[in-house]
């Protein structure tokens, strides 16, 4: 059975249902199951009115709870019926005569005693409070760091991993900004990547990325070490964050780069400026902002505020991520950006994240989008932190 004493934070959406709690509490499973039992009930009442789409932002967290119960209940369920089908195979051990009957009832029991301790993992992780950037699209920020030419090479290499990754994950990847290096690759990129728990995937790779390799430009064939720093925001929706429009100052410009004619003469290029408060330090700041990404004028406008609010949203952020920060003992997915998190050693073949000891000698898939198991195993990590942090 469940060790049936879990920590909900005081953070939890889901605290509403505890109105009588302080900091935090401490609840009998059995007791917590039946809670999101019943208010699965009323978040599905709420699903099927039709005031609800009236309000965005209420309408996305309500269907977020709906999928979340959904799975939990859905796998409670399952708990039981395991459970019950124990009971039930002893009794047939215990009062059968057929010993076929028996042999069967036995394996039963094996099967079901075996499937517990996965539903059990299975429960406990979805009982303890989830991220709720993980749903959320995401900016990829990529920027070459030390090294030179071979920093924006290399930026050009994970830049292309990224999006192989994203294609085989279905997800749209397109680029807002780019600054291109004088010998091939990125000094900076900043990408906009839509699609499933984009943030909760992507997040993990946020940090510095060291690569050891002989350069192109190298004559000596020695092995020189370069660095790329990637960032992972998640993107920010309009309800997320108060800007007043009125405030921001437009400037147009025509795009530089291929594209055509109409590149050149129209000018589809935007720039925004804007002046904005830090509720953190109180300090005020420009921010700037330009968008190359369409041929079209307005839509470049859309995604220039999408990347201001995002932007904005990541300052205000930034005392949260801290605080996550504080709490873990490692780096598993903190959001720190000048954490070295992973090193590239080309002449051996060999990938090592640095975060949780883990090694591979497959370096070509790996920067050919193969990235999915390496991912696997930090979520993993987290996943065990999660829970131990839950832990009385």
């Amino acid at each position: 059975m469940l060790q049936n004493r879990l920590i909900i934070t005081e953070n939890s959406k889901r605290k509403a249902i505890y109105e009588n709690s302080k900091n935090k509490w401490i609840i009998d499973f059995e007791d917590k199951i039946k809670s999101w039992s019943d208010f699965y009930d009323i978040v599905q009442k709420e699903v099927m009115s039709p005031e609800l789409v009236k309000d965005p932002k209420k309408y996305k967290e309500t269907m977020r709870e709906n999928n979340y119960l959904s799975e939990l209940c859905a796998l409670y369920d399952e708990y039981k019926k395991v459970l019950q089908g124990i009971e039930d195979d002893k009794v047939i051990i215990t009062e059968e005569d057929d010993q076929d009957m028996k042999e069967m009832a036995r394996e039963e029991v094996a099967a079901c005693e075996r499937r517990i301790p996965e539903l059990e993992e299975s429960i406990k992780l979805l009982l303890v409070p989830k991220d709720p950037e993980d749903s959320k699209n995401a900016i990829l920020e990529i920027r070459g760091g030390t090294g030179g030419d071979e920093a924006a090479l290399f930026a050009g290499d994970l830049f292309r991993m990224y999006a192989k990754y994203c294609e085989a994950k279905g997800w749209k990847l397109e680029v807002s900004s780019a600054s291109e290096g004088a010998v091939g690759g990125f000094k900076e990129v900043v990408c906009s990547v839509t699609g499933t728990d984009v943030y909760g995937t992507l997040k993990y790779e946020s940090g510095v990325h060291r690569v050891q390799r002989v350069p192109a430009t190298e004559t000596q064939g020695r092995v020189h070490t370069s660095a790329a720093t990637v960032a992972v925001l998640p993107e920010a929706e309009a309800f997320d964050v108060v800007i007043n429009e009125g405030e921001i100052k437009w400037d147009t410009f025509r795009s530089s780069g291929a594209g055509g004619q109409n590149v050149n003469k129209v000018e589809s290029g935007v720039r925004l400026r804007y002046n904005w408060k830090n509720p953190n330090t109180g300090e005020v700041e420009e921010i700037l902002i330009e968008c190359t990404e369409t041929r079209d004028q307005p839509k470049n406008k859309e995604r220039a505020l999408a990347r201001l609010r995002t932007f904005i949203y990541d300052k205000e952020h930034q005392k949260y991520v801290d605080d996550i920060a504080s709490r873990r003992k490692t780096l598993v997915s903190t959001g720190d950006r000048s954490a070295k998190i992973r090193t590239y050693n080309y002449p051996q073949g060999r990938i090592t994240d640095h975060r949780i000891n883990y090694t591979i000698y497959n370096l070509s898939a790996f920067m050919d989008g193969d990235i999915q198991d390496c991912i696997d195993h930090l979520i993993v990590a987290e996943n065990a932190e999660r829970l131990k942090e839950s832990e009385l």
